[in-house]
């Protein structure tokens, strides 16, 4: 037996583990001889992970020591947290812990003992590779680049490396080496521009989360081939006589959906006609290999990044007025009381009739004279589809599903230049589509599990007990009244609080605190259920053309109405959920930096304006405050009259002798400044109000 074999056996079996290297070196009787042979064998061991040295300098194996593979969290404080990589609760690292490992960097921890949740890093397994942006800072010895996310390391740059940016510049820079003690060192690759100007700081953001905003010139002429084919019936449906028409924001390039609406007696018969993505993007192509990269398109006020090329999201796919279409029509009976009794699923041809608006929609519900003879051959529709959408509305609502009422901007910057962020409303109109939608999608994730099919389900599972608890603790100290299971809460649980605060001055908060208590929704090759809607079966299978699970669905789908095998996309399910969800989470991570960016920009020129606001947060130091249109604001704590604060941090109370500070109180703000660093709005007190 080796030496190696030896050190192994012994640490495997509990003879030698956690014994320091002198105690295994006299406990082997090896020979003085073979110190060096026994110092190369230990090194070789460490190398490849099958043993380690815990803090106190005794041998192991990661199991023994109780280690584990995570991803690093750092903070600009010089400590990090650890994510587990097998889904655990997180653990803390103290500073003097970290062993070089950045944020985003692969790692083997292990807890330190007697301990619950504090670890150390053992050993840093693969770097992130992600290049860092930030600012640079010049002086005539050296540079740095100072990241925008604080949880990055300053990388030091020689002068001979910063790419021709100047002192200030916002710059792309890649690590090149990881000295011990020192700076990480890199190069700059790119130049963005001078900081402080908003493209550049929208560049910023979206370099930052490495989003592509070109295709590859292959996936380009893969498209431009695909987008030139002609339309062909088959052996699909004719629909093209059929009064379908789509239903989009104003400036909406990309349309998924169209809809169509008849009334037989009592029963409605409902169409919701997606664009049959999948026919143009085939299952393993370069598209399809680049959309799957993407994972979703993501939209921010002046531009969009597609999940695939305009050729196909603008063109051959977009259910675009007057034009013929190939889709996938998913076609409900629903009785007077929103039941679905049955449902027909289809590959289809579809021409839309009319390109409507939200606001056009809205006003022809509201009898507006003038678009309802514009739209006259669409105007007794539109009346049945709002009657069919408040008896969906309600027949939702009694099974239990939680409408949460959030305030979402739509920011958007005019012909004009101006950005413009008007006040958050949704509008019959939104309705209408949302319930449609959310309707089509069950009836196709319940049509996938009935034939056992593989699917992508939208999943949100029930909260954890512990945030339900907090929960019911917060709105106890509101005034409000509830009980319920905090194991086991029911979706109709929330309803009911919802509703009995509705007319509360407390109701925006409650909405605000019940998101923070929810899950956040995934994809999911397993149906856990969806607890927002209180639907037991749900998948994404209307936006095809932005999000990459509603393709993975048509697909599966697709298989199943030609009487084929879909087994084929079950191998590739589990990793396509966590993948989406992750693309997912980094493209609203990114439209809400930018979104708060615009926001800041468009607050930069109200500079001591006064506006009525409403406390959204409370923290320890200051209270956030958001206005109509759902900015968001700062009055930081040393700004607030002085009066010896406490935070109560699960009561979301900063209390004072005199003053106290609470979620959902009204108060008047003044715009004070605006924190670009930190992309915040920094507000000052006006005064508070009853």
């Amino acid at each position: 037996m080796n030496l190696e074999q030896s050190i192994l056996n012994g640490i495997k079996n509990g003879k030698l583990t956690f014994r320091t290297n002198r105690d295994i070196f006299f406990e082997l009787n090896l020979k003085p001889s073979s110190k060096s042979a026994f110092k190369a064998a230990l090194t070789s061991l460490c190398d490849r992970g099958l043993i380690m040295r815990d803090r106190d300098g005794g041998y192991c194996t990661p199991e023994q020591a109780g280690a584990f593979v995570g991803t690093v969290q750092g903070s600009d404080r010089g400590f990090a947290f650890i994510i587990p990589e097998n889904g655990n609760k997180d653990f803390f690292v103290p500073a003097r812990a970290v062993n070089g490992a950045y944020n985003g960097d692969t790692v083997l921890a292990a807890r330190v003992r007697g301990t619950e949740d504090e670890a150390y890093i053992v050993k840093i397994l693969g770097r992130s590779n992600k290049n860092i942006v930030g600012t640079l800072e010049k002086n005539k010895r050296a540079a740095y680049v100072v990241p925008d996310n604080p949880r990055e390391p300053e990388i030091f740059i020689p002068l001979s490396l910063t790419g021709g940016g100047k002192n200030g510049d916002k710059v792309v820079c890649s690590i090149t080496s990881y000295p011990h003690g020192k700076a990480p060192g890199g190069k700059v690759i790119e130049v963005l521009g001078e900081g402080g100007y908003l493209d550049v700081e929208e560049t910023s953001i979206i370099r930052s989360y490495s989003l592509e905003e070109e295709f590859p010139s292959a996936v380009l002429a893969e498209a431009a081939k695909a987008a030139a084919e002609k339309i062909e019936l088959s052996n699909r449906k004719d629909l093209r006589d059929v009064l379908i028409f789509t239903i989009d924001g104003a400036d909406t390039r990309d349309i998924d959906d169209g809809v169509s609406l008849s009334v037989d007696g009592e029963t409605f018969i409902l169409g919701v006609h997606i664009a049959d993505v999948s026919h143009y993007v085939k299952y393993g192509s370069r598209l399809d290999k680049n959309a799957y990269g993407r994972g979703t398109s993501v939209y921010f006020p002046d531009r969009v990044l597609p999940m695939l090329p305009k050729e196909l999201s603008n063109g051959a796919c977009s259910l675009n007025e007057g034009e013929d279409r190939y889709a996938l029509s998913c076609i409900m009976r629903f009785d007077k009381n929103g039941k679905r009794l049955d449902c027909e699923i289809c590959e289809s041809v579809i021409n839309s009739r009319h390109k409507m608006t939200y606001p056009d929609v809205t006003a022809i519900c509201e009898g507006n004279e003038e678009l309802c003879d514009k739209f006259s051959d669409i105007r007794e529709t539109v009346e049945n589809m709002q009657r069919l959408c408040l008896i969906l509305e309600a027949r939702r609502k009694k099974l239990g599903s939680v409408n949460m009422d959030i305030k979402e901007a739509h920011i958007y910057v005019n012909d004009g230049g101006e950005i413009v962020i008007p006040p958050c409303e949704q509008t019959i109109s939104q309705r209408i589509i949302e319930q449609f939608m959310v309707s089509a999608n069950e009836a196709v994730a319940e049509f996938l599990s009935a034939k056992k099919a593989p699917c992508l389900y939208r999943v949100h599972e029930i909260p954890a007990p512990e945030k339900s608890a907090t929960f019911l603790s917060f709105i106890g100290e509101l005034g409000a009244h509830a009980r319920f299971d905090t194991e086991n809460p029911k979706p109709a649980d929330f309803q009911k609080i919802l509703n009995a605060s509705a007319d509360k001055p407390y109701y925006s908060v409650i909405n605000k605190v019940m998101l923070r208590t929810m899950r956040k929704a995934r994809y999911s090759e397993e149906n856990f259920g969806h607890f927002g809607l209180a639907s037991e079966c749900y998948c994404h299978f209307t936006s095809p053309i932005r999000r990459y699970p509603d393709l993975f669905v048509h697909r599966a789908l697709k298989e199943i109405l030609k009487g084929g095998n879909a087994e084929k996309y079950s191998r590739s399910a589990h990793d396509a959920g966590i993948d989406c969800s992750e693309r997912e989470r980094i493209a609203d991570e990114a439209e809400r930096k930018v979104d708060d960016l615009y926001k800041l920009a468009y607050m930069s020129d109200r500079l001591g304006e006064e506006y009525p606001a409403t406390i959204s947060g409370v923290t320890s130091f200051g209270i956030f405050c958001e206005l109509d249109n759902s900015i968001e604001g700062l009055i930081p704590l040393e700004d607030l009259p002085p009066d010896g604060y406490e935070f109560f941090e699960e009561k979301f109370l900063l209390k004072g002798r005199k003053h106290s500070y609470k979620l959902g109180d009204a108060v008047d703000v003044k715009v004070v400044a605006c924190d670009l660093g930190k992309l915040r709005v920094i507000f000052g007190l006006c005064a508070t109000r009853q």
